[in-house]
């Protein structure tokens, strides 16, 4: 069995900028190559789990999507960083529109994606990591069996019932999650 970091996208890897999907918005957070190399050089996998209503909200396609993925990994390829997969969810309940408006079980706060993610690249989830930048993302890890949860964030909310660490930015998560293993 493997072990993972699941990486929430946008506030995460990106600075949120609502619905990005050309490459002139995707502006990466500060430190999250040097957080992806210590990853992978501590043998874990990456697992990008995306939201992404804004393909089911009709603001881009899915091709739009899958385009700047592209892009975006091979930027962390040509900073020699590995990411094992990206799972993403284009639909919405409420606000999806036509095949989109549904209640599917890989939208976050369902764990849909991550369990995905483990089974496709054989993934022991109590050996594993999720970090994002939302309660839904928090909750999601909880649901999908992950104990090792980091909320990226600038504020704290302190009312949640799912129990997660606190950080301000992937690098942070990452670099307390190894010193509190003494990896």
């Amino acid at each position: 069995m493997n072990k993972a970091f699941f990486l929430d996208r946008d506030g995460v890897i990106n600075v949120e900028k609502n619905y990005v999907y050309q490459k002139h918005d995707f502006e990466f957070h500060q430190g999250v190559f040097e957080a992806c190399r210590m990853i992978n050089a501590k043998g874990y996998k990456i697992i990008i789990v995306t939201n992404q209503s804004g393909i089911g909200r009709g603001y881009y396609t899915e091709t739009q999507f899958l385009e700047l993925s592209q892009w975006m990994l091979q930027k962390f390829k040509e900073q020699q960083i590995c990411i094992s997969d990206v799972y993403f969810c284009p639909h919405h309940i409420t606000a999806g529109i036509g095949a989109y408006k549904v209640d599917c079980d890989n939208r976050k706060p369902k764990p849909g994606m991550i369990l995905k993610g483990a089974k496709e690249h054989h993934i022991d989830l109590k050996c594993s990591v999720l970090v994002g930048d939302r309660i839904t993302d928090m909750v999601a890890g909880k649901n999908a069996g992950i104990d090792k949860l980091f909320h990226v964030s600038p504020t704290v909310d302190e009312h949640s019932e799912v129990p997660f660490q606190y950080s301000i930015s992937l690098l942070n998560a990452v670099t307390t999650y190894f010193q509190d293993t003494g990896s």
